[in-house]
């Protein structure tokens, strides 16, 4: 299980900030393309988490031109401390997308809300860094360390590098978004 500690800000100029990162971390390692779409339980079930289980149909493209395509399933155990997202994460890939969509229709899931993302993403010093669009949102910035527990000392310890990485880039601290974008979109979608 992989222990990821995230955070994301919002960004106003994505060409200028693009440009910061290619001259402070390198070139972008790779460009992607994510669709995602959560599946949740069409009865109550509480062995599904409540964030439901996301299908991801993912493109990418290293900077050697170089392409793959992967459908991944994840679930995770999903918490907001202080701003900073602490996610158990569980993921897998399939080789046929349409075939599982089927199980977890069978399984009594369907599909709920989904999200679009597109950027490009750098690592830097065990960081993974993404510039991303989100369709319906705009731009922000991701930032996430994989952490070997979950621990309080573990969370502040991450937390300190990536508001660093947010310094190293200019990016004031008060453009942190807090809130998973399921909850932004659900939003958005409100009449």
């Amino acid at each position: 299980m992989s222990i990821e500690i995230e955070l994301k800000v919002w960004v106003e100029n994505p060409e200028a900030l693009r440009k910061t990162l290619d001259s402070r971390l390198a070139p972008a390692a790779r460009i992607f393309e994510k669709d995602d779409t959560y599946w949740q339980p069409t009865l109550p079930n509480p062995g599904i988490p409540p964030s439901g289980i996301r299908v991801r149909k993912e493109s990418l493209r290293d900077s050697q031109g170089s392409s793959t395509r992967q459908v991944l399933v994840t679930y995770k155990t999903k918490e907001v401390r202080e701003g900073i997202e602490v996610n158990h994460e569980r993921e897998l890939s399939v080789s046929d997308g349409a075939t599982l969509e089927d199980l977890l229709r069978l399984l009594g899931l369907a599909p709920g809300i989904g999200k679009h993302k597109q950027g490009w993403a750098w690592t830097t010093d065990g960081i993974t860094v993404e510039l991303t669009r989100v369709s319906e949102l705009g731009w922000f910035l991701e930032l996430e360390i994989l952490g070997e527990d979950d621990r309080p000392e573990t969370v502040a310890a991450a937390r300190r590098r990536l508001e660093n990485l947010l310094v190293h880039l200019d990016i004031p601290q008060d453009r942190i978004e807090p809130r998973y974008y399921t909850e932004l979109l659900a939003h958005a979608h409100l009449p």
